[in-house]
């Protein structure tokens, strides 16, 4: 009887050991639908990344082509810097009611080409009319030293130098802050950027790691800012009747159309 007694017991307990392992697996399983479930979500996420300025090699070369045209030096160090801030060939970018830095932005590299700042202003005026917000300078003119650091522990950052280094090493461009931008005002930025981007008046990117909207300012951005020269028959008018009021540079350039924006980036 003992020996029965015994057996059963036996049984019972390799029963018993053999149904643990069974629960044990049945509960890993959906750990593992949970794991897959959010590879799939991941991917989709990446998915819908998908901007409409999208960083490119042509657009690195395009950028150094507008420096090269310009004639404009990559600044080596912060000698170079401070003699062409001296010379007003770089102005500083000015924080407003429509425009703030990132903090961690050294004051010392607050400063553009003065059409970039022109861009710049005319951009940070029209969103904060649209938005009632301000826009986010993140970063401006870079020297070579400068970039060369930051490309230590940033992988995605452009070279130092050759045909696609970084065209804030010439003071022509400037990072926007894109993160915490809801899909309207993204939306509205790409809307504003485009068609100066069709004229060759720049050349945005929409960096993913960053979460930038990189801008190259083209030099002849600062036609926009240039009155056009009122042409002879205009003249005649004006002192034909002194009474008359003078006309504004804002219409002489639209009765004309004559700005020049050819291409610059093409």
């Amino acid at each position: 009887m003992k020996s029965k007694k015994g057996q059963a017991f036996l049984v019972m307990f390799l029963a018993a050991v053999m149904c643990g392992q069974a629960f044990g697996l049945h509960q890993v399983v959906p750990s593992r639908h949970v794991h897959r479930a959010g590879k799939r979500r991941g991917h989709f996420r990446r998915v819908l990344w998908n901007p409409v300025f999208r960083p490119s090699h042509d657009s690195l070369l395009r950028q150094n082509q507008e420096i090269d045209r310009l004639e404009l030096p990559r600044i080596q160090n912060e000698a170079e810097l401070e003699e062409l801030i001296g010379r007003q060939e770089l102005v500083p970018i000015v924080a407003s009611q429509t425009l703030r830095f990132d903090p961690r932005l050294d004051p010392d590299r607050r400063y553009c080409r003065p059409w970039t700042r022109d861009f710049l202003d005319d951009l940070s005026q029209a969103y904060y009319k649209q938005f009632h917000g301000s826009i986010q300078v993140n970063s401006a003119v870079r020297t070579v030293q400068v970039q060369k650091k930051l490309r230590r522990h940033n992988r995605n950052a452009a070279p130092e130098k050759g045909e696609t280094a970084s065209s804030h090493l010439a003071g022509i461009t400037v990072d926007i802050q894109r993160r915490g931008m809801s899909k309207q005002q993204v939306a509205w930025m790409e809307h504003y950027l485009m068609p100066l981007k069709e004229q060759g008046l720049i050349e945005p990117e929409e960096e993913r790691h960053q979460w930038v909207f990189h801008v190259a300012v083209s030099g002849r951005y600062a036609d926009l800012h240039q009155p056009k020269a009122v042409s002879v028959d205009q003249q005649e008018t004006v002192q034909a009747d002194q009474n008359e009021q003078t006309p504004s540079l804002l219409s002489i350039s639209d009765r004309d159309g004559n700005f020049d924006l050819s291409p610059s980036f093409k």
